[in-house]
This record gives structure tokens, C-alpha cells and sequence, in this order.
């Protein structure tokens, strides 16, 4: 499916309704663009399609022990 769209004189695009109702996008959702040379890819970000409750459970297992902590700090 190919579109087009046009950037404005802030660097703003607007998605094509259709596109945003497919792929259910929501005023305020974030979308990872990735620069692959010539083109640009637009993903929506799989972060918002999570709970707060998974996100919290992941942020404590990826925490530092105290240890290393002071590992990392002592090599700065």
C-alpha cells in the first residue's frame, strides 16, 4: 500500500485515516521510526500494548544490585 504524504514546514506528517483505524492508532500512541538509508519505517511502539503491571514486574528485574552499582560507578 503505498501513500503519500507531505511534511510540513515543522517536519509534521499526517497519517492517512485509513491506515491509522487498520493499524488502531490513537491520538497520543508512539511510533518507532527507524532510518533504513533510503526509506523510513514507522512502527507502532509495542511498549503502549503492555500494562503497567507488566512493565513495573520488568523494570524491578532489570534493576542493579547494590554491587553492581558500585561496580559500573567505580569504572567512570
Amino acid at each position: 500500500m503505498g501513500e503519500t504524504v507531505t511534511v510540513s514546514s515543522r517536519g509534521r506528517i499526517t497519517l492517512p485515516s485509513a491506515l491509522r483505524k487498520r493499524l488502531d492508532l490513537k491520538a497520543g500512541d508512539i511510533l518507532t521510526l527507524e532510518d533504513r538509508g533510503s526509506e523510513i519505517v514507522l512502527k507502532p511502539n509495542v511498549a503502549g500494548h503492555y500494562s503497567d503491571e507488566e512493565i513495573a514486574v520488568w523494570d524491578k528485574a532489570d534493576r542493579l544490585s547494590d554491587r553492581e552499582r558500585a561496580r559500573i560507578l567505580a569504572t567512570l
